[in-house]
């Protein structure tokens, strides 16, 4: 009888988010994985160069032939903290927003968010931001930002406007298997367990960091994101996908996501 609860993952080219984020669903893993931005690790996906990636849940409502994992993903009930739209001045006077080329999904969040509730739909432009410009940021460098610029900027904290609209949870990124991978039920079970194994260690994970206070770590870890993608997680990603149908920034045909 096997042991290793990680068997099916051997041997498969993971990708992951090299953010704080993502710990509690990688860390408790001891094989090798591959650490790169959002947008990088879809286009590994994509492409064939990896077999399973923590990506953008945008990127995956785009490769119809993969299969998502349910029950471990990055998610938010309200204030996620780590992807944010900073901006000065009045919301509804701002006339250009700099996109962050990391994460395709906090992009088009920002262009939903825009198209649907905004007053007005501003000029969509590359970083570097423009002066007057707001900025889409994410990740560490978002805890960053609003760390030192508190005060100085006003931040619309994306998971807290998402469920402020649609009263949903929003998923920032799943687990996506390729179609090639064999045994797809047993692969996602693997990364359940890394999951449940991830949330025990949460005390050690906290402890290991060092880009944070302690204090912060365990609020961002265990109040801001939210691992756990179940039936509610699913119909706020469909909202998503609706939504971005809607204001065509996916083909209308694109299916809903599919999850083992």
């Amino acid at each position: 009888m096997n042991s290793d609860p990680y068997a099916p993952l051997r041997g498969l080219r993971i990708g992951c988010v090299r953010y704080l984020n993502s710990r509690p669903l990688i860390e408790p893993y001891d094989g090798p994985v591959v650490f790169e931005h959002p947008a990088e690790l879809a286009d590994g996906l994509a492409s064939g160069r990896l077999d399973v990636g923590l990506v953008p849940v945008f990127e995956a409502l785009r490769m119809p032939g993969c299969m998502a994992v349910a029950g471990a993903g990055i998610c938010s009930l309200g204030t996620v903290w780590s992807v944010l739209l900073a901006y000065q001045g009045a919301l509804g006077a701002l006339r250009q927003v700099a996109l962050t080329p990391a994460s395709r999904t906090s992009v088009n969040l920002c262009k939903v968010f825009f198209a649907e509730w905004g007053d007005q739909v501003p000029e969509y432009v590359p970083e570097p931001a423009p002066p007057g410009a707001g900025r889409v940021i994410i990740g560490n460098e978002a805890i960053a930002f609003r760390e030192k610029h508190a005060g100085e900027w006003q931040i619309l904290d994306f998971g807290e406007e998402w469920l402020c609209r649609t009263g949903l949870p929003f998923v920032f990124a799943v687990w996506l298997i390729r179609p090639e991978v064999k045994n797809p039920e047993r692969v996602a079970d693997a990364f359940r367990e890394i999951l449940r194994q991830g949330k025990a260690q949460i005390d050690e994970i906290i402890a290991r960091q060092r880009e944070h206070h302690a204090a912060f770590t365990r609020r961002y870890l265990t109040e801001y994101i939210r691992f756990d993608l179940g039936a509610r997680e699913k119909q706020g990603i469909e909202r998503f996908r609706t939504l971005l149908c809607k204001h065509g920034l996916i083909p209308t045909e694109s299916a809903p996501l599919r999850f083992v």
